[in-house]
C-alpha cells in the first residue's frame, strides 16, 4: 500500500463530519488526523498561528484575509456551519429599539468586526430592513472577556464609524448598562441565558423572521468554511477534491440516519420528525460546492466588499481552490 499524506485537521464535532472524526472515511491518498477543537480556541490558534493543515475556519476571517499575497491558506467549497442570525441580534430592554428600523442612529457591538454572523446580520438589515449602516455607532471588543482583538483585521469604509471599546470593558456589559442599544454576537451573552430582563432579542419569534428570510431569499447564511495550507496544495494539487469527496462522503448518510425512526441518534425525541419538517421547507441545508450555493455565496461576497473585507467584489476563483469549482460530468 502506498504511503499516505499525513495531514491534521482542527474543527468542531458534528454529526456531518462525525465519520471523519472516527476515521470511518478518509479522503483518499490521505490519514487525517482529527483534533476537535472549541470554535473560538480554534479560529484563533489558526488565524494568528497557523497551527492546523486544513481547518473549520471563519469564514469573514478567511475574506478578510484574501488582501494578502502571502496569505497562508485557501478555502475548499465545505461547509461545516451555516445559521440563521435573526436570533443572534440582542436589545437592552430599555432602549427604544424595538423594530430593525429602531437600530439607526444607535450604538451596535460585535465581538469582532469580521465575525460572520455580525457580516451576515449588518448585510440583511441594510438590504432587507432598510437600516443605514452608516448611522450606526459601532463597537467591538469582549463579549464576556476584556481585550478580544480582531483575528483578521478589516478596515471598514471611511463611512461606517468602528471603534474598539478598549481592553477593560466588555459588551455584555456596557449592553447591560446601557451604554450600547444593541449587540449583534454569535454566542449569546450568559446574561441574557441566567433569564436577566435588561436583554431581549430583537426578533423574539427569530423562528418566523429567519424563515420568512429563507423564503425570500433562499439563503442559508455559510458561517464557517475549510481551509488548507496553499503550500500543500502546490505540492499535492489533487488534495483540494479529495478532502471534498470526502467531507461529502462523511455528510451524505447524515440526512437518512436523521429521519429514520427506528432510532434517535440524537437527544431529540421528536428528531425525525422535526428533520422531516425541517427538510421539507430547507431541503438539503448543508449541501456543499460553488454550484450547490452561489446565490448564498454572491450575497456574502457583496456583503464582504461593501463592510471593507475586500478592495474589490471577489470572484469565486479567488476565494477557493480553482480545481474545485468544476468537475466531471458523465
Amino acid at each position: 500500500m502506498s504511503q499516505r499524506l499525513e495531514l491534521t485537521y482542527g474543527g468542531e464535532l458534528y454529526d456531518r463530519t462525525w465519520r471523519l472524526y472516527t476515521g470511518e472515511v478518509q479522503p483518499e491518498g490521505v490519514r487525517l488526523r482529527y483534533l476537535h477543537t472549541a470554535i473560538e480556541d480554534l479560529f484563533w490558534r489558526q488565524g494568528k498561528y497557523a497551527e492546523f493543515d486544513v481547518a473549520e475556519y471563519s469564514m469573514g476571517a478567511y475574506l478578510a484575509t484574501l488582501k494578502n499575497p502571502d496569505r497562508a491558506f485557501v478555502a475548499l467549497p465545505i461547509f461545516p456551519s451555516r445559521a440563521f442570525r435573526h436570533a443572534s441580534v440582542y436589545v437592552n430592554a430599555d432602549a427604544s429599539v424595538s423594530q430593525p428600523a429602531d437600530l439607526a442612529n444607535t450604538t451596535v457591538g460585535t465581538p469582532e468586526w469580521s465575525m460572520t454572523a455580525s457580516l451576515w446580520m449588518r448585510g440583511i438589515l441594510g438590504e432587507h430592513y432598510g437600516v443605514d449602516l452608516t448611522s450606526i455607532d459601532w463597537r467591538t471588543g469582549g463579549l464576556e472577556e476584556a481585550g478580544r482583538q480582531e483575528k483578521a483585521p478589516v478596515l471598514p469604509p471611511a463611512d461606517l464609524r468602528v471603534t474598539h471599546i478598549g481592553d477593560d470593558d466588555t459588551l455584555s456589559a456596557l449592553l447591560l448598562r446601557r451604554d450600547l442599544d444593541a449587540l449583534i454576537t454569535a454566542r449569546a451573552p450568559q446574561a441574557f441565558l441566567q433569564g436577566d430582563p435588561r436583554i431581549k432579542r430583537l426578533w423574539p419569534d427569530f423562528r418566523s423572521a429567519e424563515r420568512g428570510y429563507f423564503e425570500a431569499t433562499a439563503i442559508i447564511p455559510i458561517m464557517h468554511v475549510v481551509v488548507v495550507r496553499r503550500a500543500l496544495l502546490a505540492a499535492h494539487p489533487w488534495l483540494a477534491n479529495n478532502l471534498v469527496d470526502a467531507f461529502e462522503a462523511a455528510r451524505t448518510p447524515v440526512q437518512h440516519d436523521l429521519l429514520d425512526t427506528a432510532v434517535c441518534t440524537s437527544s431529540l425525541i421528536w428528531e425525525s420528525a422535526y428533520a422531516e419538517e425541517e427538510a421539507a421547507v430547507l431541503g438539503d441545508p448543508f449541501r456543499y460546492g460553488v454550484a450547490n450555493n452561489a446565490v448564498t455565496l454572491q450575497t456574502l461576497l457583496n456583503y464582504a466588499h461593501q463592510q471593507g473585507f475586500t478592495d474589490h467584489l471577489l470572484g469565486y476563483e479567488e476565494v477557493f481552490a480553482p480545481s474545485t469549482l468544476s468537475s466531471a460530468r458523465i
